[in-house]
C-alpha cells in the first residue's frame, strides 16, 4: 500500500495532508480544535469511494485538530498520530519524519533466534513510561533477551488499562509518553541487539470513547458475534475500506516506529468468511514492504490452526508464529492441580506434557469440554520453531482472580525446573516481565473507565468467577480485587528492587544462563524436529532429545518430587558409551542457597539420573570434543 494513501494527517514538508473514510458524510472539515476562526478550517474533497482528503498550509506540527461531520463534532481523528488531552479530545499533528534514527545498520532477528519478552508499559517500571522501558533495557540485553513484545499502546481510556480497550489505534498512549518516546525506546532496543514486537488488536474496539461510528457504522457487522460484541466487518459491506484501515494500522508501526513485527491478539475472533481471509492478505501486504528486516507476525489463537502458518499459494495465511497455550495449561494442571475453566481440558500428565513439547500443540481435533466442541490440528508440517511457549504470560497471570503468578505457586525448586523446561524446549520460549527474577508482584486486571463502565466492569469480573470452588463460599469473592481501583493498577507494578537480593538474583541468574545455553549449545542452535524427542519416563519427569549427526544433549527434568530419571539407551543410540559432560544444572550454588546436585549413574541399558528434589539436568554426549558454552555464576 501507498504511504500517500494512508488515513489521518500526515505533514509533508509544508503542508499537512489529511485523509479520513466517511461514507455516510456529505461534507468534512478539518477544524483546530478549540478555535472559531473560520481561517482555521477547511473543507475536504470527497472521492468514490467515501475518503475525504486535502491539504492546508495552515495546520503544522503540534497544532490540534478534529473533524467536522456534516456540521456535527469536532470528532477526534479515527487514524490520530497522538491524543495528548484524551481519546475524547482533539487530535495532535506530528510529523514522524523529524525523529532521528540511528538504526540504519539494524537487521532485525531471525524467527529461530527469537526469545520474547512480554511487557506492560505502564507496570513495567515506576516511571510507567516508554522512557522507563527504555532505561532497562540493558538488562534485558544482559538477560539474553532478543525480543520484547509491548502489551498494545494505542491510546485508551482513562489513566492505566491492559491496553486492550484500545480506541485510538494509531495514536501511542498518551500515559506512556509522546510517539518521539516510542520511537526512542525501539531505536535504544535495536542498538542494543534486540527487535521490539508490539500487540495489536484487531478483532474489536473498546468500549469507551471509541469515534469510530461516527464515522461510519460499517466498522462493525451484525452478521458476526464475538464476546464484545458485533464482530468487525472484514467480510460484509464497504469491508474493503476496514480492511484496509487495519493494514495501515499495521503498515504504520513498521514504517513510522520501525517495529520488527506484530502479536495480533485474538485472531478466533476476526471472523471473516470471504474467500481471501484477511490474515493472508494482511501477512501478504507486509511481505510486500521494501525491508531489510525480518518482520514476525505472530497471532494469538486457541483453535490450533495449522494453515495460520502454511503460505498462502498452499491454502495458508503466511504468518510466521502462533501462541501455543497448551504447553502451559498441561504444566498448570500437572503442578499446580487447577482444574477450573479452561483446564478441565487438560489432564496434566506428563504423559500429555511430552506429547505436547514434541508435537507443538496438544488439541489435534480432540473435543474439547471447555470450548463445547473438536479443537485443534495436525502440527506435523510445522517447525516447532514457530509455536511459542510459556508458562506466564499476561493472560494466564491477569486472567486469575488474584493476578499470581506460578512462582506464588511452586515451590523455588520445581520453578526453577519449569524454568529451565520452558527455555530448552524446542518452541519459542515467552517470558513475562518479572518472570526472570521471581517477582513477587501479582498481574491483576485494571481498568479506568468511566464510572458506570467501571461498576458493569467490577460486577462481571465477579461473575467470572463464580463457578470457581476458591469463591464459592459466602464473602470470598470479596478478597477479588477491584480492577477499577488504583490500588490494583499499581499493585501490579514491578519491584526492580528485588533483582538485587537472594533468591531473585539467583532466579535471574538462571535464566541469564539457560537462555545462553539455548543461544549458543550448537545442538540447540542445529534444531531439527525429525532428531528432536520429548518423552515422559514416570508420571513426574520428562526428558528431551537434541541431536545434530555428531552431538547429543539430553535434557533431564524432574518436576515434582525426589526420585530418579530413566534416560534409555534408545534415546542416547550410538552415543551411549560415550561419557557425558554435565552442561547446566539448575542446582548449582549461583541458582540457590542449598543445592542438591542431580547424580548420574551408569546402568546396563540406560542412564539414570537421581533428583533429591525437583530439577533439570543438561548432558551432552559428544563425539567431536566439542566443549560447549562457557556458562558463569558471576554478572
Amino acid at each position: 500500500m501507498n504511504a500517500k494513501l494512508s488515513p489521518g494527517a500526515l505533514f509533508e514538508g509544508h503542508a499537512t495532508r489529511f485523509r479520513v473514510w466517511a461514507p455516510r458524510s456529505e461534507r468534512v472539515e478539518v477544524v483546530a480544535w478549540g478555535s472559531e476562526a473560520p481561517e482555521h478550517s477547511f473543507v475536504l474533497k470527497r472521492s468514490a469511494d467515501g475518503t475525504f482528503s486535502g491539504s492546508s498550509t495552515d495546520f503544522q506540527p503540534g497544532d490540534r485538530y478534529g473533524y467536522r461531520l456534516d456540521g456535527e463534532g469536532p470528532y477526534p481523528d479515527p487514524a490520530s498520530r497522538f491524543q495528548p488531552e484524551c481519546v475524547r479530545g482533539p487530535s495532535e499533528i506530528v510529523d514522524p519524519s523529524a525523529f532521528a534514527w540511528s538504526d540504519e545498520s539494524w537487521s532485525g532477528i531471525a524467527r529461530d533466534d527469537l526469545i520474547l519478552y512480554e511487557l506492560h508499559v505502564g507496570t513495567f517500571s515506576p516511571e510507567g513510561t516508554f522512557a522507563g522501558v527504555g532505561d532497562r533495557l540493558p538488562e534485558l540485553a544482559r538477560l539474553g533477551v532478543t525480543a520484547i513484545e509491548l502489551m498494545p499502546v494505542g491510546d485508551f481510556p482513562g489513566r492505566w488499562n491492559w491496553g486492550y480497550d484500545g480506541v485510538s489505534l494509531f495514536a501511542p498512549a498518551r500515559c506512556y509518553g509522546r510517539p518521539d518516546d516510542l520511537r526512542r525506546l525501539v531505536d535504544r532496543a535495536h542498538s542494543l541487539g534486540m527487535a521490539v514486537l508490539l500487540d495489536v488488536v484487531y478483532n474489536h474496539f473498546g468500549p469507551d470513547g471509541c469515534s469510530l461510528m461516527r464515522f461510519s457504522p460499517s466498522y462493525l457487522s451484525e452478521d458476526h458475534r464475538t464476546p464484545w460484541g458485533p464482530s468487525v466487518n472484514l467480510d460484509g459491506t464497504d469491508s474493503e475500506m476496514v480492511r484496509a484501515f487495519f493494514i495501515e494500522n499495521a503498515l504504520h508501526w513498521i514504517r513510522e516506529y520501525h517495529v520488527d513485527g506484530l502479536r495480533l491478539d485474538a485472531t478466533h475472533a476476526m471472523i471473516d468468511e470471504s474467500p481471501r481471509h484477511f490474515l493472508a492478505e494482511l501477512s501478504a501486504t507486509i511481505r510486500e514492504q521494501p525491508t531489510t528486516r525480518p518482520i514476525h507476525l505472530i497471532a494469538e489463537d486457541h483453535r490450533n490452526l495449522a494453515r495460520m502458518l502454511h503460505p498462502e499459494p498452499d491454502g495458508g495465511w503466511g504468518l510466521d508464529g502462533l501462541w501455543s497455550d497448551d504447553f502451559h495449561h498441561q504444566l498448570r494442571r500437572l503442578l499446580t492441580g487447577d482444574d477450573d475453566g479452561v483446564y478441565r481440558d487438560f489432564a496434566g500428565t506428563t504423559a500429555d506434557l511430552a506429547t505436547t513439547i514434541e508435537r507443538g500443540w496438544f488439541y489435534t481435533g480432540q473435543f474439547s469440554i471447555h470450548r463445547g466442541k473438536p479443537r485443534g490440528s495436525d502440527p506435523s508440517g510445522l517447525s516447532l520453531r514457530s509455536l511459542v511457549f510459556c508458562i506466564q504470560n499476561h493472560d494466564r497471570i491477569g486472567n486469575r482472580a488474584m493476578g499470581d503468578r506460578l512462582n506464588h505457586r511452586v515451590d523455588p525448586a520445581t520453578y526453577r525446573a519449569a524454568s529451565a523446561l520452558l527455555l530448552l524446549a524446542a518452541e519459542t520460549p515467552l517470558l513475562f516481565m518479572g518472570q526472570e527474577w521471581a517477582a513477587t508482584s501479582p498481574f491483576l486486571y485494571f481498568t479506568d473507565h468511566e464510572p458506570e463502565l467501571g461498576r458493569r466492569v467490577r460486577e462481571g469480573r465477579l461473575r467470572d468467577f463464580q463457578s470457581y470452588r476458591a469463591f464459592q463460599e459466602p464473602g470470598a469473592a470479596d478478597r477479588i480485587p477491584d480492577p477499577q481501583a488504583e490500588s490494583t493498577f499499581l499493585a501490579s507494578r514491578l519491584d526492580w528492587s528485588e533483582i538485587d537480593h537472594k533468591p531473585h538474583r539467583q532466579t535471574w541468574k538462571l535464566y541469564r544462563d539457560g537462555i545462553a545455553l539455548r543461544r549458543s549449545e550448537p545442538v540447540f542452535r542445529a534444531f531439527d524436529r525429525s532428531t528432536f524427542r520429548a518423552v515422559a519416563p514416570d508420571e513426574d519427569s520428562i526428558v528431551m532429545r537434541y541431536a545434530d549427526g555428531r552431538d547429543l544433549v539430553i535434557v533431564a527434568c524432574r518436576l515434582r518430587g525426589s526420585g530418579p530419571v530413566i534416560v534409555p539407551d534408545s534415546l542416547i543410540g550410538e552415543a551411549r558409551d560415550v561419557g557425558p559432560e554435565v552442561l547446566w544444572t539448575t542446582e548449582e550454588d549461583g541458582y540457590t542457597s542449598d543445592p542438591c546436585p542431580a547424580e548420574v549413574e551408569r546402568r546396563a541399558d540406560c542412564r539414570t539420573v537421581r533428583f533429591a528434589r525437583p530439577g533439570a539436568l543438561v548432558l551432552a554426549f559428544r563425539s567431536s570434543g566439542f566443549g560447549g558454552p562457557q556458562i558463569t555464576n558471576s554478572r
